[in-house]
């Protein structure tokens, strides 16, 4: 049985959790807090669920979902998330992340900046474009005329691994963009998906 594991347990993690779940993964919860602060949403998830610490999810994680305010991305733990993909649905907001002279200057994007902290991993920008109660609504079967698609941009060393195979559970058609050569330039999508990756 694969897990998704995440750091970040809010609106966003809290509804990726659910849609993970109802797909058939195991999901381990964490936030900034003690694990039990999340005993609720626990219960809530089912016996497929469980909490603990941020670097125990980024170890239990076959794929693990970072999901915390930009400013904080110096918290996550590097070590166990070597090798894996890594989902960011971060957006910079200065008033709430203080100002960080990178992406003040364009010089990175946010996405680029947990690269950079997290050395080992694969980092694939996802679910940042649309809003927790869109993503908790909006989510179809494969196959569904009206299934929503979501632009997912990787760094061209994380488009070279297979997708994780729990995006299907989100519902939504996944669309794959390369990094623009200079961060806050318009991207180049250069591997629309029209199914669903598995």
């Amino acid at each position: 049985m694969k897990t998704l594991g995440l750091i970040g347990s809010g609106h966003i993690g809290g509804v990726l959790a659910r849609l993970a779940v109802d797909a058939g993964l195991d999901v381990v919860l964490s936030n900034s807090r003690d694990p039990q602060t999340l005993s609720g949403l626990v219960r809530e998830l089912g016996p497929r669920a469980r909490a603990a610490t941020p670097a125990q999810a980024a170890a239990a994680g076959d794929w693990v979902v970072v999901t915390i305010p930009v400013g904080a991305v110096g918290t996550v733990p590097a070590e166990p998330l070597a090798g894996k993909t890594v989902i960011d649905t971060g957006n910079y907001w200065a008033p709430r992340d203080g100002a960080i002279p990178e992406l003040e200057a364009r010089e990175l994007t946010d996405s680029e900046l947990l690269q950079r902290h997290l050395t080992g991993a694969h980092v694939v920008k996802a679910f940042n474009n649309i809003n927790y109660q869109h993503l908790e609504a909006l989510p179809r079967p494969v196959g569904a005329a009206d299934r929503t698609a979501c632009r997912s941009p990787a760094t061209i060393r994380a488009r070279r691994r297979r997708p994780p195979s729990w995006f299907p559970c989100s519902g939504t058609t996944s669309w794959t963009w390369g990094r623009s050569p200079k961060a806050g330039a318009r991207k180049r999508a250069v591997r629309p998906s029209a199914r669903p990756t598995r």
